[in-house]
């Protein structure tokens, strides 16, 4: 089956004569400029996907997927709220946990803590501290024991290690005839967690539920419920399901809702990069017009001739419009070949660029995630390459249609 002429010539044009090197040249910078341009495109898309998930995994290593707490603060009959929950298909795993503010004492250092007491087999089932513990076991709370789990920056306030005693001091008082007297309890370091999440990581305390009951005199009631969900991205549509069929009052929030501020800032920003990075392989496509206009001059006597044979303006536009669209499409294939190569290989580019430059672009000290992570969505480099090559034939349009307006006598006058 023989080939369309329009495509064969355009092929043809795209590999200009010898005396029509700098066409050539120009050609190839714009080849050059929309591969930088999508290649760039994908690495920090696939770069904002990492952060995206990265931040994810560390706050719902320590917030559930779906909290339900006590209408009046506390709840009493919570086995019975999580088995209810529990039987929704979407729900995993439930744990109760008790959740109270504090003051921890360690010497002449005092700090204000978040406590919760949980149940450290159950909590195994809707958080993952136990991968984040560095130093000691969550296992070390046991009933009756008073042992405290810290966060590594909350130790490191207090100047505290595993082995310590400190005092914790709960703000609901006891009345004496000299007065309303805090609460105290002394408890004992057993570990060590950090999520890499300052807000965690210095501000929570974790305890025995049952101590955290005695200690806040709450007796058999606990704060709520934690679940843990198969798929955490349906989290908002179970939470509406499951405040339709508790028969229990209670308050029922998601992870979505609880950070909901901050995940939208990441996902603007994202889209935002698109734009901007999007405008570059704009840029970049367009120089595709100087390059056909440049080609269009140099070709009007070809055009001439093939015109004075039989061609119609529109055939002379589809040559033209093939020329451009080839070097979009070799350009658009470099780019998502470099880019899809380095968004899975970040992991060694960038330690191998800071061992090069000897610093280290992400300092532990400034941020929380000091590793650049990288997560390939081909979602998004379908995108790309759609809206790019789009670009590359809008921009063969003007060219391609001045080409075809050209008078075959006016152009073989001087020839």
């Amino acid at each position: 089956m023989a080939l369309p002429y329009e495509l064969l010539i355009g092929l043809r044009y795209t590999r200009a004569k010898r005396r029509n090197h700098f066409i050539s040249f120009i050609s190839m910078i714009s080849m050059l400029g929309i591969a930088l341009g999508v290649a760039a495109l994908i690495v920090v898309l696939s770069v904002m996907n990492g952060f995206q998930t990265e931040l994810r995994g560390r706050i719902l290593a320590v917030v559930s997927h779906i909290q339900i707490s006590g209408a009046s603060g506390e709840m009493g009959e919570w086995p019975h709220v999580a088995e209810q929950a529990a039987k929704h298909p979407g729900v995993i795993a439930a744990a109760p946990y008790i959740q109270e503010q504090g003051m921890l004492s360690f010497g002449q250092s005092v700090r204000g803590a978040m406590v919760r007491g949980i149940l450290p087999d159950m909590e195994d089932k809707v958080a993952d501290f136990r991968s984040h513990m560095k130093g000691g076991k969550l296992e070390s709370l046991e009933p009756d024991a008073f042992n405290i789990v810290l966060g590594r920056e909350l130790a490191r306030a207090l100047d505290v290690n595993i082995g310590d005693k400190v005092t914790l001091i709960a703000p609901q008082g006891v009345v004496t005839p000299a007065g309303v007297v805090p609460r105290l309890k002394t408890f004992t370091v057993s570990g060590l967690f950090e999520v890499g999440m300052f807000e965690y990581d210095n501000g929570l305390a974790l305890i025995r539920m049952e101590d955290a009951q005695r200690l806040y005199r709450m007796e058999d009631r606990v704060s709520g419920v934690r679940l843990k969900l198969e798929d955490l991205f349906k989290a908002r549509a179970i939470t509406e399901q499951l405040a339709n069929t508790l028969d229990t009052p209670a308050y029922i929030s998601d992870w979505t809702r609880s950070h909901a501020n901050f995940f939208r800032a990441v996902q603007i920003e994202k889209n935002m990069m698109f734009i901007i990075l999007s405008l570059i392989v704009a840029v970049a496509a367009f120089n595709i017009v100087s390059t056909l206009v440049m080609a269009v001059t140099d070709k009007q006597a070809d055009i001439a001739i093939l015109r004075t044979l039989g061609a119609s303006p529109g055939s002379i536009m589809s040559v033209f419009m093939v020329q451009g669209a080839l070097i979009g499409f070799i350009g658009l294939a470099l780019g998502v070949a470099g880019g899809v190569a380095l968004a899975l290989n970040v992991d060694v580019v960038v330690p191998f660029i800071e061992r090069m430059l000897g610093t280290e672009l992400m300092s532990k000290e400034v941020y929380y995630i000091s590793a650049l992570p990288s997560e390939l969505q081909w979602g998004d480099v379908i995108t790309i390459t759609l809206v790019s090559f789009v670009l590359s034939l809008v921009a063969t349009l003007y060219p391609s249609w001045r080409a075809s307006r050209i008078n075959p006598a006016e152009a073989l006058r001087y020839e």
